[in-house]
């Protein structure tokens, strides 16, 4: 049977996951919901599904939703969701701080609701096979770059993009962090528009994050490095080039894994969890411990004098 499910929120992310769940055959998307009423009927429209424009009329149609609202209505709207009884996937951050993301959780917990959090490179094909080739690094290396777009400046450039990255390092180090450095500066808004962060781990493991919303040109890689070899993982492309030793000297091969759309992977996993009852590959733990680190991070820049 089709797991019942509506999205709150359909702006420029939220018509993706309309999209998405009209094309899921285990999904039967029952509505869309949006304050903006004409916004809310178009994608309605579209889809084949019913518009509302306060989400606490959708709930008793539903099984699940998509929370795809600004990040300071997260907590309100995910709380009355878990104490209707509905599993949810909340874009990334989760919240707007920690005490509304572990608040989350222990309702989760209470109500055996699933949260899964949308941290979309864990569902990049490059990421996906690069698991599989690699054991104990002892350096990562992360860049995401962007063009100055006007979206996204009401937040720190650590919470709109660091995050993803952030989250990516703590899956692939699974260690507990010993020190956390950070730079970084507000240029053309008032919020943080570059920024560096120097991560150790407890195991010697360390890691470099460099986030820009200046950058003349949209770049996304990840460099791993560990004994005898060293990965690099272009996200845009979904492309690895590998170097590693071999019998006769350094070896290079890259690869291209079958290209897929990060979002209806994740969307799909959503309802498989949901159906499955299984605990999604990012519940609201990761995202709220992605969340903790990328706030000490601005934190540190923040007081720099």
């Amino acid at each position: 049977m089709a797991v019942k499910v509506g999205v709150i929120g359909v702006g420029y992310l939220g018509q993706h996951h309309a999209r998405i769940y009209s094309d899921i055959e285990e999904a039967e998307l029952l509505g869309v919901v949006d304050i903006d009423q004409k916004k809310a009927d178009t994608l309605a429209d579209k889809y084949g599904c019913r518009p509302y424009y306060d989400y606490r009329d959708i709930l008793e149609k539903v099984d699940a939703l998509s929370v795809v609202t600004p990040t300071t209505s997260h907590y309100n709207i995910a709380l009355d969701c878990l104490r209707a009884g509905k599993d949810m996937l909340i874009e990334k951050p989760i919240t707007v701080n920690i005490d509304e993301a572990d608040e989350l959780i222990r309702e989760a917990e209470k109500t055996g609701r699933i949260i899964q959090v949308g941290h979309l490179e864990r569902y990049n094909p490059a990421i996906i096979a690069a698991a599989e080739m690699f054991k104990e690094p002892v350096f990562l290396e992360s860049e995401r770059f962007s063009p100055f777009l006007g979206r996204g400046t009401d937040v720190d450039v650590t919470l709109d993009l660091m995050i993803h990255d952030i989250d990516i390092i703590l899956s692939l180090a699974s260690r507990p962090i010993r020190e956390i450095r950070a730079v970084g500066a507000k240029v053309l808004t008032d919020k943080i528009d570059v920024a560096k962060a120097w991560i150790e781990f407890e195991n010697g493991c360390a890691a470099l994050a460099t986030v820009s919303r200046l950058s003349p040109e949209k770049q996304r890689k990840l460099k791993i490095f560990g004994k005898d070899y060293h990965i690099s993982i272009d996200y845009q492309h979904a492309e690895i080039t590998r170097h590693f030793r071999g019998e006769k000297g350094i070896l290079t091969e890259t690869l291209k894994p079958e290209k897929k759309e990060p979002l209806k992977e994740e969307l799909k996993d959503f309802i498989f969890c949901v159906r499955e009852r299984k605990k999604p590959k990012v519940s609201a733990v990761e995202g709220r411990n992605a969340l903790k680190v990328v706030m000490e991070i601005t934190d540190k820049i923040r007081i720099q004098k």
